[in-house]
């Protein structure tokens, strides 16, 4: 069988992709997932992601290398393996990001400036909030405002930021970004609205659209330098697809490890691999750039989710609420409400983001992230991830065989730039927790603890207990040549019939969640590919 595009992978860019390249009924499409079917309760529950978080199944399970930024702990990278990618597993925030972050993406890649995008966004956009300059309604994809059933103590929370001199903000994807607020979620009637929910399950009723789950992509094949199609194991075979254009959207860890093992990448590493080397790009796998985040929580006064989630009989309440009316703590995401803000006055704009979570999770256990069953007190967290970090890793395949992981260097907090801003933003988070509106409802701060008070305490903390926020990205990043893999039309460098349209090919890291920005670049990215 040929067709005229292949997609591999139906991530938060892949779904789009089908979606869009479907839509006039011309064009024959066929997603090759890796994963399996969306259709599991933890999926479409919105705080059933926790379940999510260490299970094999819709999950990748990745680990980076020991990482002496993070104190030499591997740090544990899930991502999704299942029809919608990571918008099945994630926290499910929709930020766009700042309007400065896509001036620079225009500077390095022609047609991604703040003025392309935005129309892309509100085109693809159902806000609950309405339709306004920044705002679209009417898309495929519904964004909930996420205003209604949030814990008391949001409000404090918000009151606290602006105590502290960070005032409220009730648009983080409106005119400015910087305050403190609530998140706009990508839920829909109480359910995830992933990817796979709001773009390819609508698109998989066109006949023109075949959709291949548990299909993993080995290699592209080319003839020359032309690519004319996929090697990809299905039921333990291993088969070939052809078409006129490939698209790789397996997101910023999968898409470069695609192209090493198709020889697109480091001449020396190929070499090293035994791969024939088709293009010699050392930007292949290099310029990885994620958020490193970190979670402060104290023990509480007041009653927390923690005393509702915790005990069968809570369980069985909010069970209950959600199965007779889609609402309650399991209809919500872990982050009711956040924020933006910059560590000094000279930023030109914020740096650093929140993250006010009802709820703690101090405890670990086996084989989840304990949502669902939180500390056995009444606890609360407030997390911070850096923006703009300037820490550099790389994704490096460590064997020809395309069953096995990469090799990822995370490289977190590698300059001073990085380590500097974390600890202005930490001092900032006790500051937020001191203020009148939020201070009386706390009994004492648990993690890390008043006995870390130094900058030399602070630092060692965060390094011990950062990890990613999930947002790995620019691994196949658009730019100039020499500087880059792609072209502003995300083609390949070297070689025809091969794009990628995915996270990894943001020029830089967006100043916020990824999801949205990954859903976007699927948009727009279909409006380039059908132009030509």
């Amino acid at each position: 069988m040929e067709v005229d595009y292949i997609i591999v992978g139906s991530g938060s860019a892949g779904s789009v992709l089908a979606n869009r390249l479907t839509e006039s009924g011309q064009h024959r499409v066929v997603v090759l997932e890796a994963g399996g079917s969306d259709l599991r309760p933890y999926v479409h529950l919105p705080l059933g992601y926790g379940k999510l978080f260490y299970n094999p199944n819709v999950n990748w399970m990745y680990r980076t290398e020991p990482d002496p930024g993070l104190a030499g702990n591997a740090d544990h990278w899930p991502r999704g393996k299942v029809l919608g990618g990571s918008s099945s597993i994630n926290a499910m925030v929709y930020i766009r990001g700042n309007r400065a972050d896509y001036d620079e993406w225009g500077a390095a890649a022609s047609g991604w400036g703040w003025d392309d995008v935005l129309p892309a966004y509100r085109a693809m956009e159902d806000n609950e909030a309405g339709s306004d300059a920044y705002r679209g309604r009417g898309g495929p994809l519904f964004i909930s405002e996420n205003r209604r059933g949030l814990h008391w103590l949001v409000d404090d929370y918000i009151a606290a930021c602006g105590e502290a001199g960070l005032a409220a903000n009730r648009d983080f994807n409106g005119a400015e970004q910087e305050g403190a607020g609530t998140y706009q979620m990508t839920i829909k009637g109480g359910r995830r609205n992933s990817a796979a929910r709001a773009f390819l399950r609508p698109a998989m009723k066109r006949k023109n659209l075949q959709v291949m789950t548990d299909a993993q992509v080995t290699r592209v094949l080319f003839e020359g330098k032309q690519s004319v199609g996929v090697e990809y194991r299905r039921d333990g075979q291993l088969l070939q697809l052809k078409a006129r254009e490939v698209i790789l959207a397996g997101g910023a860890i999968n898409s470069p490890q695609l192209l090493q093992l198709s020889g697109i990448g480091p001449g020396a590493l190929l070499q090293d691999m035994g791969l024939p080397v088709l293009v010699d790009n050392a930007n292949v796998g290099a310029h990885l750039n994620d958020h490193q985040g970190i979670n402060y929580t104290w023990r509480m006064k007041v009653a927390t989710y923690n005393g509702i989630l915790r005990p069968w009989w809570g369980k069985a309440f909010v069970g209950l609420q959600y199965l007779l009316t889609r609402g309650g703590p399991l209809a919500k995401s872990i982050n009711h409400a956040g924020g933006f803000f910059r560590t000094s006055p000279e930023e030109p704009r914020p740096n650093m983001q929140l993250y006010f979570q009802a709820f703690s999770t101090l405890i670990p256990r086996n084989g989840e992230r304990p949502l669902l069953s939180p500390d056995p007190f009444q606890g609360l967290s407030i997390g911070l991830s850096n923006c703009r970090p300037t820490s550099r890793g790389t994704i490096r395949i460590k064997t020809p065989d395309p069953m096995q992981h990469p090799e990822i260097v995370a490289n977190a907090y590698s300059t001073q730039h990085d380590v500097d801003e974390m600890l202005l933003a930490v001092k900032f988070l006790r500051k937020i927790a001191a203020q009148p509106s939020f201070s009386r409802w706390i009994a004492e701060e648990l993690r890390p603890g008043p006995a870390v008070h130094t900058d030399e305490a602070l630092i060692a903390d965060f390094r011990r207990r950062s990890g990613t926020v999930y947002h790995p990205s620019c691994t196949c990043r658009m730019g100039p040549e020499g500087e880059s893999v792609l072209d502003e039309k995300l083609r390949v460098r070297g070689v025809g019939g091969l794009r990628v349209c995915d996270a990894s090919a943001f020029p830089n890291l967006i100043s916020g969640n990824t999801n949205g920005p990954a859903m976007m670049m699927g948009w727009r990215g279909a409006e380039i590919i059908l132009r030509g």
